[in-house]
């Protein structure tokens, strides 16, 4: 099994989906440990000599002025647990709830939050064994951290809470008595520290800019066979034209469907025909799917910069033996990445459903309507052209910036909040919306390729079309289309699609 380890820096998307869908187990590195343990000796040191701490002998927020008695201290740290564990709603995913907790404790692994190493190590425990706590997704509005998430995340700590382990829902308590762990009790310092990040909010979207980045990809292949279908022209992937409008996605884009068309005896069959230009949704896709691609380069730069940072509030420098109060909980930045991921995936979906509509529509494409025989008799592909509509109209709304709202918290005290959990949702939401969206143009490609020509299509798009055909056959007559659309949405999840391009024509960008 792979392991990933959480040391100061170097925490990749790459790193983040394997523990979240392959299990992958996590250690701290040797630094880290030292690190955790030099901050936590001071802190005990600094409560020996009286200081008073936020969130260590003080309340929290707008209760910051209220001074704890030593004597209450580990009450504190579990009241806040308790009390933060307000959010509603479904169950995160399992996937989600991995990722949360590795990047908690990827946060605590940099020493800044003056929280026990034993702490950490059952927070990891708890995730290597698989004993998934029950997270609510809604009630996180981004600053502080995502406190409510991370609280319920961190109740199955001390043996609250609820858990998933080996499938099945029960107490937090029962959960650790079924791997043989006690709870633990919090010390000082030690429940601030586990609720104040912005964890759920980089689990979130960072699942889901790693999943647009391959789905990015996939729209060069969905673009490319409907380009073919359609009797579209290589020209616009000149690198001549990209290279005097120098965005690097869309030259990495026109570089992609230029291979993936390589070779194509169908383009070659009918480069001398009276058609001039190609309409925007082939000509033009190098500078709409690159466009979208470069924004997705900048949501990785961010949340790959937010997974190896410092997020809680005190913040502990154990050299210069200081507390700083500071605002790196806020998720103002991760926020406002995750709603242009909005924008920019939605647009894949859009530019992908209107190919559709001209692969369906047969006075645009010379097809038989709706891309079967018999018409009339049998709909074809007529409804799954309406279900693509439904999910780019659906991302058209939740394209709406989230990060652009506040609702001031605590008594005016957080009086500017970043909604960035709303952003992360919505980021995945139209991820998986566009996912599908991307499938349907698939298989009306690979449809349109049975119905109109004997010739060969390009290089990767014969690869492409030999995998789809491999799991979804031909539709000679109707039949229940939302079990074809699931397949091949696998196909694309799983990578398998692509994997099998690019043994044929190279990595894709």
């Amino acid at each position: 099994m792979k392991e990933i380890i959480l040391g100061m820096d170097g925490m990749t998307l790459e790193d983040l989906a394997a523990i979240a869908r392959e299990g992958a187990a996590v250690r701290l590195s040797t630094e880290s440990e030292l690190s955790i343990t030099k901050s936590r000796r001071l802190v005990e040191r600094w409560l020996r000599e009286g200081r008073i701490l936020y969130g260590v002998t003080t309340g929290f927020g707008a209760l910051s002025n209220v001074v704890i008695p030593p004597r209450d201290a580990e009450l504190l740290q579990k009241n806040v647990l308790m009390s933060h564990a307000a959010g509603v709603g479904d169950p995160l995913a399992e996937e989600i709830v991995r990722a949360m907790m590795a990047l908690r404790a990827k946060d605590l692994a940099r020493g800044h939050s003056g929280i026990r190493l034993q702490t950490v190590e059952r927070l990891l425990d708890l995730l290597n064994l698989g004993i998934l706590p029950v997270v609510p997704e809604k009630g996180s509005v981004g600053a502080s951290g995502d406190l409510a998430p991370l609280a319920h995340m961190s109740l199955v700590l001390i043996g609250l809470g609820e858990a998933f382990h080996r499938g099945k829902r029960m107490s937090g308590a029962d959960a650790l008595a079924q791997c043989g762990l006690q709870p633990l009790e919090l010390e000082a310092a030690e429940g601030l520290a586990l609720v104040n990040g912005t964890q759920m909010t980089a689990a979130v979207g960072g699942l889901a800019v790693h999943d647009a980045e391959r789905l990015s990809s996939t729209a060069d292949l969905a673009a490319a066979m409907s380009l073919e279908v359609l009797l579209g022209s290589r020209t616009e992937f000149d690198p001549r034209i990209h290279h005097v409008r120098p965005h690097p996605g869309q030259g990495f884009t026109a570089d992609n469907l230029r291979r993936i068309t390589q070779g194509s005896e169908i383009i070659s069959y009918h480069k001398d025909c009276g058609r001039i230009q190609d309409a925007y949704t082939l000509r033009c896709s190098p500078q709409v799917h690159g466009a979208t691609r470069d924004a997705i380069a900048y949501a990785r730069r961010v949340l790959e910069t937010e997974m190896n940072s410092s997020t809680n509030n005190p913040l502990i420098f154990a050299d210069s033996e200081e507390l700083l109060l500071g605002g790196n909980f806020h998720g103002q930045p991760v926020g406002l990445a995750l709603d242009f991921l909005c924008m920019a995936v939605a647009e894949l979906a859009n530019i992908s459903e209107r190919r559709i509509e001209r692969l369906v529509n047969p006075q645009l494409s010379g097809l038989p309507a709706f891309l079967v025989k018999e018409g009339g008799l049998h709909s074809g592909f007529m409804i799954a052209q309406y279900t693509a509509a439904a999910l780019v109209s659906e991302n058209k709304i939740l394209s709406h910036p989230a990060c652009v709202d506040s609702i001031p918290t605590s008594a005016n005290k957080e009086d500017h909040v970043p909604m960035s959990p709303i952003s992360a949702r919505k980021a995945r939401e139209i991820v998986q919306n566009a996912e599908h969206v991307i499938a349907i143009e698939l298989l009306c490609g690979a449809q349109g390729l049975d119905l109109f020509t004997n010739l060969k299509p390009g290089e990767g798009t014969l690869a492409a079309y030999r995998v789809i055909r491999s799991t979804v056959p031909h539709l000679e007559k109707d039949r229940v289309l939302s079990r074809d659309i699931d397949a091949m949405v696998g196909l694309i999840r799983e990578g398998i699609l692509l994997h099998e391009v690019e043994q044929v024509i190279g990595e894709l960008h």
